[in-house]
């Protein structure tokens, strides 16, 4: 209704506008033959004509009606430079803000709700850059007015920003008309008003806000490095903390274009990936799935059997496979390809300075360009009473406590449901273990879909574990020798015996140690930074988990290339990190995989779409493998093969992903992937048939009916 009232009345008043012949005043030649009436009206009557003027004024620019440079004009010839202005100043900015107000109401919600996604990005930049934008396109009359204030309305910029932006942006434009209306009589056209000239200088003039966001950002760093004292010369091009995944990439690439470049690493090289997270966990996972095939092998026809199982050869090989990746990211390796590598304790002394505590003795003091922060992150362990007396292991320290053992924990509890405690839980139940896996939320998986938490809770109780969710972690308790855990549900109290309790409840980035509260450099969850990954200092970089906001391996690496290129080249060109298209995975059985928008993130962001779902049940493939379960779900516009999301639950749901990764990534459609030839019989075949799916239901019935007339009629 309001908005059926807001364009019913916009036609009204154009309707009456022009059956009133109105429009015949807002022409040159029209004001020009009318101005001395006009001008003995204003004589006679001064306040009254003022007003009506204004009331017009606003009402032409509000509908977007064309003559509001006449207008102008006129305003100067009947109430001179100094009233004029005050007149056109205040009308056009109200005018101006009624428009954008009703482009709000009428366009933008229906605008939002189908291209939301498309239009993030620039939401954002207008939330934070809006009036700026603003100004500038208000000092340059070369863009129209009636196209800014309908546009604008459809972006988040508050309408008061809009107004006063408005009211002094368009303050030089309306001297410059009034001016000119001063001595209306001697303007033949308008194009001989609008001189090139002008025009240019106009232009010029909208540059000015660009300008002074430059000095701006200047005075800014200015500010921010006035304590501290610049080398006149630098040791390095780039020092980078840090040695896991986005520090071996930003210190890779800054090798590459040969900048002198040197990596400190305090205790591991490859980073918590390498050695507790990525590579030993899928270790781990792949023994315990055989353990699990062997005991189910009467699926596949074969005897079944209990495996004889040897934990410290599986731990063993855990270390075995860690070893034959860790030359990857070695400090041999780096060095070869021209990174200077030091072992030891990193801390910065001032915004180009850097201290190293040498792990073998000594300490280094280096000076550098920039630096660039890849400290990672570490578990947290929740505060709760008791954990400390009864011992706990976390994802980084059970492969060294767990390896002493002759044997899985007989009784392990698992503390977290996300996807770190849901892969180590299965795991240790298919190793042996009798699981207990806490979860304070009511499902597991919590930013996934309800069905794809159903599914994964599904498959770690078919492996024996006992799933709590909505159980909420009191305290520790110790009876002896023997431990306990106090969970609450629904009021009640339970408690938990167990042999060994692990704790999987998040990653913390790593904050201290390394100097950033002596520069006041601003941190929360994560070290504070901005779409260039600088942090407070324009110089001084963070990239990976320590900057969040997400923490995987892939992203590390992928704002490790945005981090060493911006601290090496931003001198010239910086770059936005583009987090667009991220994909994830959760390595149970079934793997859990996405990337993009799911329809929980979809409903939440009020974000309209269609779904397409293809059962893996019926995959040649899958069914071959004995992994029939799963599906594919996509996410779409309406009505078009655009891709919002995709998740996959299924047999190498991680590997499967990788086609819609790049389908997103470079705004590739369903149809180009129903077009694409697929091996037969492979899993990846369900990518296409998901695409079919969508296809049979998008199907064009009118030109099907059609075609079944033809071919009856071909057969007559």
């Amino acid at each position: 209704m309001k908005k059926i009232l807001i364009l019913g009345t916009a036609a009204l008043l154009a309707w009456g506008f022009l059956a009133l012949d109105l429009h015949h005043y807002l022409t040159l030649d029209g004001m020009k033959a009318n101005l001395g009436q006009f001008e003995a009206q204003r004589a006679a009557s001064p306040v009254r004509v003022g007003m009506i003027f204004f009331a017009v004024y606003v009402m032409v620019t509000a509908l977007s009606l064309p003559g509001a440079v006449i207008l102008t004009l006129a305003a100067g010839a009947l109430f001179g430079l100094f009233m004029g202005t005050l007149i056109v100043s205040f009308a056009s900015s109200i005018g101006a803000t009624l428009a954008f107000l009703a482009s709000r109401h009428v366009l933008r919600d229906v605008l939002q709700r189908r291209f939301g996604d498309r239009l993030q990005a620039i939401n954002d930049g207008m939330t934070k850059d809006g009036p700026l934008y603003l100004f500038t396109l208000r000092l340059v009359p070369i863009f129209p007015f009636f196209l800014i204030n309908l546009l604008m309305g459809l972006t988040p910029v508050r309408t008061v920003s809009y107004y006063w932006v408005s009211q002094l942006g368009m303050l030089a434009g309306t001297l410059v008309y009034v001016n000119a209306g001063t001595e209306l009589a001697r303007i033949t056209s308008l194009s001989g008003l609008v001189s090139p000239g002008l025009l240019l200088s106009f232009a010029l003039l909208g540059i000015f806000p660009m300008l002074a966001k430059q000095v701006m950002a200047l005075l800014q760093r200015r500010r921010v490095y006035a304590q501290w004292q610049r080398p006149r010369i630098f040791d390095r091009n780039l020092i980078v903390i840090g040695g896991g995944a986005a520090g071996l990439v930003t210190s890779y690439i800054a090798a590459a274009v040969k900048a002198k470049v040197t990596l400190v690493e305090a205790h591991k090289m490859g980073g918590d990936c390498l050695n507790y997270g990525c590579v030993p966990s899928k270790a781990l996972i792949k023994s315990a799935r055989v353990a699990y095939q062997m005991r189910h092998a009467e699926h596949y026809g074969l005897s079944a059997s209990e495996p004889k199982l040897s934990f410290r050869k599986v731990m063993a090989r855990v270390q075995k496979v860690i070893a034959e990746v860790a030359p990857h990211d070695s400090v041999a390796r780096y060095t070869q390809l021209g990174v200077e590598v030091l072992e030891g304790q990193a801390r910065i002394i001032d915004p180009w300075t850097v201290d190293i505590q040498l792990n073998h003795g000594g300490t280094q003091r280096l000076t550098t360009r920039a630096i660039v922060i890849a400290a990672g992150a570490r578990p947290w362990v929740p505060p709760l009473p008791g954990l400390e007396d009864v011992g706990y292991v976390t994802s980084d320290t059970l492969w060294e406590e767990f390896a002493k053992l002759d044997a899985p924990p007989a009784r392990l509890v698992v503390l977290g449901g996300g996807p770190i405690g849901c892969e180590l839980a299965q795991c240790f139940a298919r190793l042996g273990s009798r699981v207990t896996q806490i979860e304070m939320a009511a499902r597991l998986l919590i930013r996934e879909d309800v069905e794809v938490s159903d599914l994964a809770r599904a498959a770690l109780m078919r492996d024996g574990i006992d799933v709590l969710t909505d159980h909420q972690a009191l305290r520790c308790e110790r009876a002896g020798d023997r431990k306990f855990i106090v969970v609450e549900h629904q009021g009640q109290e339970q408690r938990i015996e167990f042999d060994a309790l692990l704790c999987a409840v998040g990653r913390v980035a790593r904050l201290q140690g390394y100097g950033l509260e002596a520069l006041g450099i601003p941190t929360q969850r994560t070290v504070g930074v901005n779409d260039y990954l600088e942090t407070l200092y324009p110089n001084i970089y963070a990239a990976g988990d320590v900057a969040g906001p997400y923490q995987f391996t892939h992203t590390a690496g992928h704002m490790a290339w945005y981090a060493a290129v911006n601290a090496l080249f931003g001198d010239f060109k910086k770059f936005k990190v583009d987090y667009s298209v991220v994909p994830w995975v959760t390595f149970i059985d079934p793997e859990v995989a996405r990337v993009g928008l799911n329809e929980q993130d979809a409903k939440e962001k009020a974000i309209p779409y269609e779904v397409t779902r293809y059962g893996l049940d019926e995959l040649d493939r899958a069914i071959t493998d004995g992994v029939a379960h799963g599906f594919v779900k996509v996410l779409t516009v309406p009505g078009k093969d655009r891709i919002l999301g995709v998740t996959i639950v299924g047999e190498h749901a991680g590997d499967l992903l990788a086609e819609f990764v790049l389908a997103m990534k470079h705004g590739l459609g369903l149809n180009k992937i129903l077009g694409t030839l697929h091996a037969y019989p492979t899993l990846a075949e369900a990518n296409k048939y998901v695409a079919g799916a969508w296809k049979r239901a998008h199907a064009p019935q009118k030109v099907l009916a059609w075609l079944e007339r033809y071919h009856s009629w071909r057969r007559s």
